[in-house]
């Protein structure tokens, strides 16, 4: 088993704690489980507290609180004890908080687009012009070859929303990922194919 130095030093002086954060971080690395175990039991409290001033809601905090120690554990190779576990715990708790801050905002600005009506310029209108008629059908064959044209992932997000009109909530269980991810996921779609039709509206002008 290979120890950090302190801990090294410690061990060889008889000093060391078994039950000490570093112990229990140095035996979570070898792959015991248990210890990782112990450290979870005994800093959840205090994760969970710092994740639910960022949050201030209560079942946000838990899932950062199972998020960063997820983190923690896949990144124990990398923790060195010339910080406290606990110091770099909350290191992984402020880096996670950022992260899903900026996701928030990037998803409030994609439904704030949406809501404005980002899929207005698709809108087709009945008429009984035949010249708007024609026009209606020339668009509706470049959306059809605009949307077979685009990747899999995305076609299937616009059929699903778009024509088959599934709610969000469906559109998430059947990707299994959250509500945000499906919105995100339909709205990279739209992008797409609106990028698919511009040039080809151009062309056939």
């Amino acid at each position: 088993m290979e120890w950090s130095m302190p801990l090294r030093a410690e061990w060889m002086t008889g000093k060391v704690d078994h039950d000490s954060d570093e112990a229990l971080v140095e035996r979570s690395k070898q792959g015991d489980w248990s210890a990782f175990e112990q450290l979870f039991e005994r800093h959840r409290l205090m994760v969970y507290r710092f994740a639910y001033q960022m949050t201030s809601n209560r079942d946000d905090a838990e899932d950062m609180v199972q998020e960063i120690f997820v983190r923690a554990f896949q990144n124990l190779p990398r923790y060195r004890d010339e910080a406290k576990f606990t110091t770099w715990l909350l290191r992984i708790a402020t880096n996670l908080g950022t992260d899903r801050a900026r996701m928030h905002t990037r998803r409030t600005n994609l439904e704030q687009k949406e809501a404005g009506g980002a899929l207005a310029w698709m809108t087709i209108g009945d008429t009984d012009d035949p010249v708007r008629n024609l026009e209606e059908e020339r668009r509706v064959g470049i959306l059809r070859k605009a949307l077979q044209a685009l990747p899999e992932h995305h076609r299937s997000m616009i059929i699903m929303r778009d024509i088959e009109e599934k709610e969000y909530s469906d559109i998430a269980e059947i990707c299994k990922c959250t509500v945000g991810g499906a919105k995100l996921r339909v709205l990279r779609a739209r992008r797409a194919l609106k990028e698919r039709m511009v040039p080809l509206l151009g062309d056939s002008a």
